[in-house]
């Protein structure tokens, strides 16, 4: 347990320090904004795609590891879309709905990295690097399905929804970064160079964005729809994919890698997301919020109890 929270203190101190930021020395939004969007569309798909070109993929339970997380994720994805009947029965309209799914299904992988990385170096990098090649293509074209179809009743065409998963810079940089290490397309050394420095600083900017969108209104008194995303993502997500990942015969370290991704908190994109499609960003605002520091608690439980 003491490791784990030592892996784990660094990540959560970002975040803290990121949220002091906000509310004093940096407190433009436009300053952060910035930031979001250098991370997002250049720092950290370049992060991936070395992180995918460096991995000795050969030595990584690539199957067991990927195909745990994304089968519990589709069956996270699945039971949030058959508790819909359900919940709007308790008064969750349809952009409460996409908040409750966004908040169940993605995962925040400045948080996943940092730990992955924290614990066991590259080899963990490289893990959480494979956990995201299996998770991010899946869980967001049905983040923007479900936006497009339950959010507003002007609804999306198929090709807008279609055009919103292509633009995603994550998607292609795992994309690119396993191309070039399956086919071992040689790089020239300047890029290994630049991409390592801007890598580098990719999950630090991260934690500290991550930080300064948290919103403390209303923590104290969390919704129905904020409690039911917070259960379905700290709690069932990281029980789900460990049993899973048992069953595929993964263990040791690949192990505590898979349970650190599985109990990340939800990803503060779904928030930029929500408002571009009209889902309900304030309470998406207070999952993020309560999933990110419950999770500090939850995390070190998890880890720890896989790692015994």
């Amino acid at each position: 347990m003491a490791v784990v929270i030592a892996a784990l203190l660094p990540v959560f101190l970002l975040i803290v320090l990121g949220f002091v930021l906000k509310r004093t020395l940096m407190r433009l939004d436009t300053q952060w904004h910035g930031l979001e969007q250098l991370t997002y569309y250049v720092l950290f798909p370049v992060l991936l795609v070395q992180t995918l070109v460096k991995a000795d993929l050969t030595k990584v339970p690539v199957a067991g590891v990927g195909g745990a997380l994304l089968v519990a994720a589709l069956i996270m994805c699945l039971l949030c879309l058959a508790l819909r009947t359900a919940l709007a029965r308790t008064g969750v309209d349809g952009p409460a709905f996409t908040s409750i799914f966004q908040g169940a299904t993605r995962w925040q992988t400045y948080v996943a990295l940092s730990v992955s990385r924290n614990l066991y170096g590259s080899t963990g990098l490289a893990l959480a690097s494979v956990a995201m090649v299996a998770i991010i293509p899946l869980v967001n074209v049905f983040s923007v399905a479900v936006l497009a179809k339950y959010a507003s009743s002007e609804k999306r065409s198929a090709g807008a929804v279609v055009m919103t998963i292509v633009k995603n810079p994550l998607i292609w940089a795992c994309v690119i970064g396993l191309v070039i290490n399956v086919a071992h397309i040689p790089l020239p050394q300047i890029w290994h160079d630049v991409a390592d420095a801007l890598g580098g600083s990719s999950l630090a900017i991260g934690l500290l964005v991550t930080g300064a969108g948290l919103h403390l209104e209303g923590i104290f008194r969390p919704s129905l729809a904020a409690s039911i995303a917070l259960v379905l993502k700290l709690v069932l997500m990281p029980v789900l994919t460990v049993a899973l990942a048992v069953r595929f015969g993964v263990t040791g370290a690949n192990l505590a890698i898979v349970a650190a991704c599985a109990a990340v908190p939800t990803s503060p994109s779904a928030y930029v997301l929500a408002r571009q499609m009209g889902g309900d960003a304030p309470l998406l605002a207070q999952i993020i919020t309560l999933q990110t520091i419950l999770a500090a608690i939850t995390m070190p439980i998890v880890i720890a109890a896989v790692g015994r």
